[in-house]
């Protein structure tokens, strides 16, 4: 029942609250749907947003009352609020915590009580834009791509190969957006390394630097920003998957960049996709979006085969570049130096191209020098006490091409950052000297690069070792020729453009087709695309080499092939067959808790209370692959529906009658991208 007084509101709260409270405007202050507040919760004053006409019917004298208006920031949308309420419906998540990652935090919202200097430029100079040299496939590209503009909500799939020029292509459509005044561009890049070299080719062909919004700007240039953002005066924003949460006032197109990355998937916290989530966004702001990629996601090429998404393809390379020739070097057959991990074949290839002077990279998807620990005498693995995960060997800077010891490293694990001293001695059986390092990380590989390559300018790039400030200078150090030959985990295999890049080397082609997941194939053949798509991008002819102990899988036989429709149109008539999505729809609950049995109960009452029907299926609860991180015990369990199954509704109705105690935690994920 809606309160008849005029006086009465809801607020909602950036906090983990499902639903508004209700307070009371000050006397004679009028508050509308939208407008920032303060008001009093607890015993401290908090940020709000009036979010429409109070619901409970209570007494005026037992109320309390609005403390400010804060109308210097600029109202939320309706659009926008309307954008959160369906966030919260659609992932299960409170209504609150979706409303604390639009609103600024206490840091920011100082801006309203004092000034802060000017970061942002807001002037875009029409004469500073410099005309776009385009061939004719991407003028025709361009052409498509902009017709959707101004014409309301749209999906575009701006499908292309490595190096045809996509980020060219959507650039056409941001300036004809910036045509139109009072516009704004949302620009979504999946991960910080990328946007060093975004940067400077948007400021080169544009004249003015995009607002940027990741987790490395400061607390002022985060005030700055959100300001100019919410107010109009930031005409392009270009930033992770938090900038889709940002309060524009004029957003007129979305763009998301490498859209099938798997760094748009938010993990902890409020679980979401942000690729899936910016075409909502689009959807109530009524304005196009356009995902782009060289490797669509399964979901997003099926949608455009389907025609729910239009496709705009570019099938070759910008300025007459060839794709780069990949070879499998069959492991079977190939013999590897004892403790080396880098074959002959590919340790000529890399030899080569260093005489000829050109650059090399080396991918490998492990970070540190090993991936595990292992005492030869009695077989003690060293394993984190917080998770079901191996300690892994880092060596620190400045001890190349020495066995790892007390002095020179350390064992860390990648998933809660639990560290401890290399051991001098197994803990199990007292041996010393009988620890061993097995297998190879990226540090491992360029102690063996320096031992065959020598005189080879090295350098590796890992998320684990290296801040913005490194990576960009690493970057920059590939772009100018300085160095000879990277090595690197995923971070290497995105967007790069090295226009002297001839050879890349894949240490371990299969690494990633093992462990059953649902998107193992999908995923090792986009990675491994993208990072073939590196080479050759220009004037020579790229060669990429994989060693593989599996040739005749079909991730590794198509990408020999180079036929990607045909391994998509196989990953798809697969998933068709298993009814698994995008034919159908998957949730997940994870269940986690510090005490196992406890955890593993909670979980069997939550599978014995599930909706019967045989449009839904259940699977678990089961232990997680990760079985224990971060000191928790996680049980899982997989629900797999119909398409008509309206699954966020079922998901909530099932699961918020669930009296579950205090210390255990029931997490939903609608879409789940990974299993452990």
């Amino acid at each position: 029942m809606i309160n008849a007084n005029p006086r009465q509101i809801e607020v909602l709260l950036p906090t983990v609250v499902e639903h508004g409270f209700d307070y009371l405007m000050p006397e004679g202050v009028t508050l509308h749907a939208g407008d920032i507040v303060t008001v009093p919760f607890g015993r401290k004053e908090t940020l709000g947003v009036v979010w429409g006409a109070g619901k409970a019917n209570i007494p005026e004298g037992k109320m309390k009352c609005v403390l400010q208006h804060l109308d210097q920031f600029p109202p939320l949308s309706e659009s926008m609020r309307q954008f959160i309420d369906w966030t919260a419906w659609y992932n299960c998540a409170p209504k609150g915590a979706i409303l604390k990652m639009v609103l600024p935090m206490d840091d920011i919202m100082k801006e309203g009580r004092k000034g802060t200097a000017a970061f942002i430029e807001t002037n875009i100079n029409a004469a500073n834009i410099r005309l776009a040299h385009l061939s004719d496939i991407q003028t025709q590209a361009a052409e498509k791509l902009t017709q959707c503009l101004g014409q309301g909500f749209s999906v575009q799939l701006l499908d292309g190969v490595t190096g045809s020029g996509k980020t060219e292509v959507y650039f056409e459509a941001i300036a004809k957006t910036l045509a139109t005044p009072h516009s704004q561009c949302l620009i979504m890049l999946p991960e910080i390394a990328l946007s060093i070299q975004w940067l400077e080719r948007f400021e080169k062909r544009f004249g003015f630097k995009p607002v940027v919004w990741n987790s490395e700007i400061t607390p002022a240039r985060k005030r700055e920003s959100w300001k100019a953002i919410s107010k109009g005066d930031a005409p392009v924003v270009v930033g992770a998957r938090s900038g889709l949460f940002l309060p524009y006032k004029h957003l007129s197109l979305i763009i998301a960049d490498e859209e099938h990355d798997g760094s748009y998937k938010q993990e902890e916290g409020v679980i979401y996709h942000a690729r899936d989530m910016a075409v909502a966004r689009a959807r109530f702001e009524k304005i196009p979006v356009i995902l782009a990629s060289a490797t669509p996601s399964l979901e997003s090429y099926h949608n455009a085969q389907a025609g729910k998404y239009k496709e705009i393809t570019l099938s070759a390379r910008h300025n007459d570049a060839v794709m780069p020739t990949v070879e499998m070097l069959d492991m079977r057959s190939v013999e590897l130096e004892r403790g080396a991990f880098i074959s002959r074949p590919l340790r000529d290839q890399l030899a080569k191209a260093l005489a000829d002077g050109h650059q090399s990279m080396l991918f490998l998807n492990r970070r540190g020098y090993a991936p595990l620990l292992l005492c030869r005498a009695c077989g003690h693995r060293f394993q984190c006490p917080d998770c079901s995960a191996w300690m892994v060997v880092h060596k620190k800077k400045g001890s190349p091409n020495q066995q790892p010891t007390a002095q020179n490293s350390y064992l860390q694990c990648h998933h809660c950052s639990y560290r401890i001293p290399f051991p001098k001695t197994c803990p199990t059986c007292q041996a010393e000297d009988k620890l061993a390092a097995c297998g190879p990380g990226v540090e491992r590989l360029l102690e063996e690069v320096h031992e065959f390559l020598p005189s080879a300018r090295v350098a590796v790039m890992a998320s684990d070792s290296m801040g913005y400030t490194e990576i960009n200078e690493t970057i920059r150090a590939m772009t100018d020729k300085r160095l000879d030959l990277l090595i690197g985990t995923q971070m290497i295999a995105k967007g790069h453009h090295f226009s002297d890049l001839a050879i890349v080397g894949v240490v371990d082609a299969d690494l990633g087709l093992a462990g059953g997941d649902l998107r193992a194939a999908e995923r090792t053949y986009q990675m491994l695309h993208q990072l073939s798509g590196r080479a050759g991008r220009e004037q020579i002819q790229g060669r990429v080499y994989m060693q593989s102990f599996l040739p005749e899988h079909p991730v590794i036989k198509a990408l020999v092939s180079g036929d990607r429709n045909a391994f998509l149109a196989a990953e798809l008539k697969a998933r068709k067959n298993a009814n698994m999505p995008p034919f159908t729809r998957l949730a997940a609950l994870i269940v986690e808790g510090e005490k196992e049995e406890l955890v593993m109960k909670t979980a069997k009452i939550l599978a014995s209370t599930f909706p019967t029907s045989p449009q839904l299926h259940l699977y678990g609860p089961a232990p997680a692959p990760l079985f224990l991180l971060r000191g928790k015990f996680r049980f899982r369990l997989l629900i797999k529906a119909e398409r008509q199954i309206n699954l966020p509704k079922l998901m909530k109705e099932w699961v918020d009658v669930q009296e579950a105690p205090s210390s255990v935690r029931i997490k939903t994920d609608i879409d789940p991208q990974n299993f452990l």
